[in-house]
């Protein structure tokens, strides 16, 4: 008998994380701060005050940490580097503590028979090379590259797959255009700079790799399927607009060596000439691609909306998260078959997907009941299980997030953990989430088709 949702023997299940978001001690033993630090301390910009400095001190307990991942029977763990921890100044003097942090947590992982799949930045710059310009530098691109090489030659040995670049779009979009996120810049002239040089950089430590690395290494994006909220032709502009900003201005150039027509439309004088030796140097060879999906939006035509011209719909009939997002599981498996179609066979990993909802205080038997979240992994599984059987090459997934966390500038208020995090004592406990999500590992899919509730 066929089941009806078995997943491949080696697909890859995993969770993941980012340094600044868990492990705490930002500047210990040595490191140097980051634009996040300084963001998080800046007042106004995080809810409620929150900040990093003690997060969920992975950075004291990552063993532990790991210990839980085993229980889980997680088979892979996607984490990031915090640059400044091992290059306090972003170049130079390199911190030998920080770099042995990540040689103890690379070797733990292995250990437990957890594959390692460190990314290289996740957004934290070192507040050093803020200094210097940071990602309106052309510079950056070689600080990236020199940085990449110092991890490959410590680490590569062990490390069968690395990521360069965590979510370009939005370290350009909330850092440089609108100011949310750090380094809290509002500039249309600066954004696209600053994800151009985002991209060179990518392509440098890619070209990097190839020079002494042994494995993979591939980029992580974040899509977001855009729906027109009507056939009208201001609509439909509208929502190529979008798409061109948030998914094709970042993936067209990395594997097709060109930028979306709609950039000069959508940033007109602020959209710079790239020179041909540019889009070359970004149009790398690369071994995967990494998708971060959680929702779609549905667009219209909004002139007020700086400077895309395009505002996103809410669905009435739709269920929503804490952080405001629509659960469209069948935009995962569009999105799968998209990239499959625009760009090729790539091997794809879904390295992030999750939710944030309202969680109960821990039972005293110390259970979290979570049945939203439960519900939405059942059914974005299930979505790239259809992308499977049409033929996308998905070799793994990765749970967003392992533990609950500091959500960036949401700070401590938005949980997306499939293990809850009491933050006043560091107790870690296992959500019902989580002990579904072991049950689909240990089944390989088998429990999909289960009920959940």
């Amino acid at each position: 008998m066929t089941v009806p949702y078995q997943f491949p023997d080696n697909f890859l299940w995993g969770s993941a994380t980012s340094a600044y978001q868990i492990e705490g001690s930002p500047t210990a033993d040595g490191a140097g701060p980051s634009i996040w630090q300084r963001f998080a301390h800046t007042p106004g910009t995080m809810a409620n005050g929150d900040n990093g400095d003690l997060a969920c001190d992975h950075y004291r307990r990552f063993e532990s940490d790991i210990a839980l991942m085993r229980e889980l029977g997680l088979r892979a763990y996607r984490f990031s580097i915090a640059w400044g921890r091992v290059l306090p100044d972003g170049t130079g003097q390199v911190n030998s503590k920080g770099l042995d942090f990540y040689e103890r947590l690379v070797d733990c992982l292995l250990s437990h028979g957890i594959q390692p799949m460190p990314t290289l930045f996740h957004w934290d710059l070192p507040a050093a090379l803020d200094d210097r310009g940071g990602w309106l530098n052309r510079d950056i691109a070689n600080w990236f590259a020199d940085y990449a090489s110092l991890m490959f030659r410590k680490l590569d040995d062990r490390v069968p797959t690395w990521s360069t670049l965590n979510e370009p779009w939005v370290v350009t979009d909330g850092g440089y255009l609108h100011g949310t996120l750090a380094p809290g810049h509002r500039n249309l002239y600066e954004a696209p700079i600053a994800s151009h040089n985002l991209l060179r950089a990518h392509g440098a430590a890619v070209q990097a790799y190839r020079a002494i690395g042994q494995h993979q290494i591939g980029l992580v994006v974040n899509i977001e399927p855009k729906h027109p909220a009507s056939q009208s032709p201001a609509d439909l502009a509208a929502t190529q607009r979008a798409d061109a900003y948030m998914n094709r201005q970042y993936l067209d150039a990395a594997l097709l060596g060109r930028y979306p027509d709609e950039m000069a439309d959508i940033f007109g004088k602020a959209w710079p000439q790239w020179p041909r030796t540019d889009l070359d140097l970004i149009h790398q060879p690369i071994d995967f691609l990494g998708l971060n999906y959680y929702t779609r939006s549905v667009n219209r035509h909004d002139d007020q909306t700086w400077p895309v011209r395009a505002s996103a719909v809410k669905q009435s009939r739709a269920t929503i998260t804490e952080t405001g997002w629509e659960v469209y599981p069948q935009g995962l498996t569009d999105t799968l078959l998209w990239l499959k179609n625009r760009y090729g066979d790539l091997p794809l990993y879904v390295t992030e997907n999750g939710s944030a909802f309202y969680d109960p205080p821990v039972a005293e038997a110390g259970q979290v009941n979570d049945p939203l979240r439960v519900r939405y992994l059942q059914s974005h599984l299930k979505a790239i299980h259809h992308a499977l059987n049409q033929g996308v090459d998905v070799r793994g997934y990765f749970a967003w997030s392992l533990l609950d966390n500091l959500e960036w500038s949401h700070g401590f208020s938005k949980r997306f953990g499939l293990v809850h995090v009491d933050f006043e004592t560091q107790t870690r406990t296992p959500k019902d989430s989580a002990r579904y999500y072991a049950r689909v590992i240990k089944s390989g899919g088998c429990v999909l088709d289960e009920p959940t509730a």
